[in-house]
């Protein structure tokens, strides 16, 4: 059985591992530093219910995470941690709410084995310093389907109240969806156990009243800024209503085609993701998954009281819906990891804690005793020979981390069952290496970063410094805390300081014959890492020079 004190201690080092994310990572572009930067904007500007980005109107995301994110650099100063810093607690909020959802309905044993999968899932190390609107929705979501299901259960109105008011917040992160994941939950569930009276409550009415009203902030601000100016350009197309957009194209019009974005669109490209974005427990989620649909069909899809379909008809539901969308991302499916956790529990706590399926353990346990030794040898590589600035000690510790996988395996003295030891020490371990020694070096090839601490290290004039014909990254504006103008190369005037393709500077030198190059930055694209990018021989051949060139 799981201890509940081994528990906690196994959320703190993974908590422990998003601060160290949190603090030693810098923001990424395109997504988090993006968003990160009209939050900064946003309060710049003091328009809270109206949003920009750099300079020009902004309409994609729905407000949440700019007004937290930006009241609490608002309290801590402009930094990336602080950008971060709600996203680590609506993380905190997800396990938290994935533990009680779980123990409505199974053991504490489960209960807690269901946070502890969550928690260590490689998306939340991932979510938690590459923030996006996802870790926010995941909070929120999972949030209003336990308290959805206390209030189903209990009857209290306090669980009912908190539930529609976090559906709202859901909205207002991330559009309706975060009203359509509780629905898919409950919906197959009250079905399956023939409780039609749940599916015509009018209480419900009650619940969407609260929803309108508390997106009627949000509702204003899309109003006043694109309804009272139609034709506004987003992606080059024009704008008639912010409002519609909001409420239909960003979410059903990527069914209808009238969405701008149109992204993978493979039925099983989501589940090819979270064979990485769900590890260590990716398999154990499967088969858990599977079961549970074997067993309503045997059951001929009808549940007992004591039963639940929330956690898998959850998921499957939001699965077909994102998978069917004409425009997906591997981030899109996280807002049902509470849900994965939670199958994914029941079954491991099958496998190791019951006679049930002894037969499968030890196939398993040299399964992902392969994948994790493997793991860490791809660890050692990628600390030992993609950046010579790399300390040994590094490496040093990555090979004794390999050396501590086996001897986990194969110690006779257990704190936890094999399997879970070996997987959470690897998935701890390896998040730890890599935020602290491979990231940092790893983003200093982002252009908009680097050019950044450059200007603010050298104390630049941040008012003479141009962008030539592109926009070089939201890093840039976010770091260095202004605003950079993009021009083209005729418009250009002596004394200006220019950011430029280093190709484009024999131009600028041909227009301006005294200008000089006062340093360059080679780029890479690092959310896009290639095998001949980490290759150091071959690196090379990889990036794209740009230069920082007072024009004389």
């Amino acid at each position: 059985m799981i201890k509940k004190h081994t528990a906690l201690g196994i959320l703190l080092l993974c908590g422990f591992t998003y601060l160290l994310g949190m603090f030693f990572i810098p923001l990424m572009d395109i997504d988090a530093a993006q968003y990160a930067s009209i939050s900064r904007e946003m309060l710049e500007r003091k328009t809270y219910l109206q949003f920009f980005d750099l300079g020009t109107d902004y309409l994609d995301k729905p407000p949440m995470l700019f007004w937290l994110s930006g009241l609490s650099m608002a309290i801590f100063g402009i930094h990336d941690w602080a950008y971060r810093l709600p996203s680590f607690f609506f993380a905190c909020i997800s396990v938290y709410s994935t533990y009680r959802l779980a123990a409505l309905f199974y053991k504490k044993d489960i209960a807690l084995l269901s946070a502890v999968i969550l928690a260590s899932s490689q998306a939340m190390f991932l979510i938690t310093h590459d923030v996006r609107t996802d870790t926010m929705l995941m909070g929120w979501v999972i949030y209003s389907i336990w308290q959805l299901t206390e209030w189903y259960r209990f009857k209290k109105w306090k669980n009912f109240f908190l539930a529609f008011i976090s559906i709202a917040g859901g909205m207002m992160t991330k559009g309706p969806i975060a009203l359509m994941v509780p629905v898919f939950a409950l919906l197959p569930h009250f079905i399956l156990q023939r409780e039609w009276k749940q599916l015509f409550k009018w209480e419900y009415i009650i619940g969407i009243i609260v929803i309108a009203v508390l997106l009627i902030p949000m509702s204003i601000g899309l109003y006043l800024q694109f309804d009272l100016h139609p034709g506004k350009l987003i992606n080059g197309e024009p704008i008639q209503s912010g409002l519609k957009f909001y409420y239909w194209t960003q979410s059903f019009g990527r069914y209808t085609g009238e969405n701008h974005f149109k992204e993978m669109n493979d039925f099983t490209f989501l589940l090819q993701n979270m064979l990485w974005s769900f590890l260590p427990w990716i398999v154990f989620f499967i088969i858990g998954l599977w079961m549970n649909v074997v067993a309503i069909v045997r059951n001929r899809f009808l549940l007992t009281a004591k039963e639940e379909w929330i956690t898998t008809g959850g998921f499957i539901f939001t699965y077909i819906i994102l998978a069917k969308s004409q425009a997906q991302l591997p981030h899109y499916i996280f807002i049902v990891f509470p849900l994965a956790a939670i199958i994914a529990a029941k079954w491991l706590y099958q496998l190791l804690f019951t006679e049930e399926l002894k037969y499968w353990r030890k196939f398993l346990s040299i399964f992902h005793l392969i994948v994790f030794a493997l793991l860490w040898v791809v660890v050692i590589i990628l600390m030992a020979y993609s950046f010579n600035t790399t300390s040994k000690l590094v490496v040093v510790v990555a090979v004794v981390g390999l050396i501590i996988l086996f001897i986990l395996y194969f110690s006779t003295i257990k704190l936890l069952p094999t399997i879970l030891s070996i997987s959470i020490f690897t998935i701890i371990g390896i998040n730890i290496i890599i935020d602290t020694a491979f990231y940092p070096k790893l983003l200093l090839y982002q252009k908009g970063y680097a050019f950044a601490n450059y200007i603010n290290q050298n104390k630049i004039d941040k008012n003479k410094v141009v962008m030539l014909s592109e926009n070089v990254g939201h890093s840039l504006a976010f770091y260095s805390q202004h605003i950079y103008p993009i021009q083209s190369s005729q418009y250009l005037q002596s004394g200006e300081i220019v950011i430029a393709r280093k190709d484009s500077s024999y131009h600028i030198q041909q227009l301006f014959p005294k200008s000089r190059v006062i340093t360059q930055i080679n780029s890479f694209g690092v959310t896009g890492l290639t095998l001949p990018f980490l290759n150091p021989a071959t690196r090379e051949k990889e990036l794209t020079p740009y230069v920082l060139m007072q024009v004389n």
